[in-house]
């Protein structure tokens, strides 16, 4: 049985994995719960792993595992998916009564994307691999790139991690894009509209925010999930 708070808590992990890949930070869930510091939302993720429905990963900024759903969220047309998991994982079966067959798909790794300094555009194909399909949107091209350096290391995207990309060229405030700056470099950040310029911001107090005019920053796609070799 939980308490409405590890519900609320759950089900923003949730959508969050299940809309960028990642899970909020403390501070995000703090603010989203209404708490007044970030020691209560470690006792409820605490209760949450104690009882089966999460699991941390260790020594990994914000990588955590939603292994099941409770009836409430359930019945609110919520399945529980892992975004993270090895090059060639398959998706959990959702929780649900009536079993599903697991699927993956084959994408195209299109190279290199900085997180960090950017990097020359890529544009050839170097290899392909396997992506669970409950990760992709059937009616959206995909492509997925090795992401390069640690700029958005707070936010649980490592060095050496798999970028599940959607393509498509407009971005909300706050997504994760691929971003070409100026025609020939590419990097991945969270996309912000600021004072009538385009915020490319880092998860990384080692890097500082570049503000950009709309006409030297095009979307190239927005992050859909992620994948890490162990």
């Amino acid at each position: 049985m939980l308490t409405r708070k590890q519900i609320d808590l759950l089900k923003l992990i949730h959508t969050r994995m299940e809309a960028e890949g990642v899970a909020p930070s403390f501070d995000e869930m703090k603010d989203a719960l209404d708490l007044r510091s970030k020691s209560g939302i470690h006792r409820l993720i605490t209760a949450l792993e104690e009882r089966g429905f999460i699991r941390r990963l260790p020594h990994r900024a914000r990588a955590i595992e939603v292994l099941k759903l409770p009836d409430a969220l359930m019945s609110q047309g919520f399945e529980a998916r892992v975004i993270e998991g090895g090059a060639k994982a398959m998706p959990k079966q959702p929780v649900q009564a009536v079993p599903v067959q697991a699927a993956a798909m084959s994408l195209p790794i299109m190279g290199r994307i900085a997180a960090g300094t950017p990097i020359e555009a890529v544009s050839a194909a170097v290899r392909d691999i396997s992506v669970p399909s409950s990760m992709l949107n059937g009616r959206a091209a995909h492509y997925a790139l090795e992401v390069q350096g640690d700029s958005m290391i707070d936010l649980g995207i490592n060095d050496g991690d798999i970028v599940v990309i959607r393509e498509q060229d407009t971005a909300d405030s706050g997504d994760i894009v691929v971003a070409l700056v100026e025609g020939h470099e590419v990097t991945l950040k969270r996309f912000r509209r600021q004072n009538g310029m385009i915020a490319l911001e880092a998860a990384n107090p080692a890097y500082e925010t570049r503000l950009l005019r709309d006409d030297q920053v095009a979307v190239q796609g927005r992050l859909v999930g992620l994948i890490r070799s162990y």
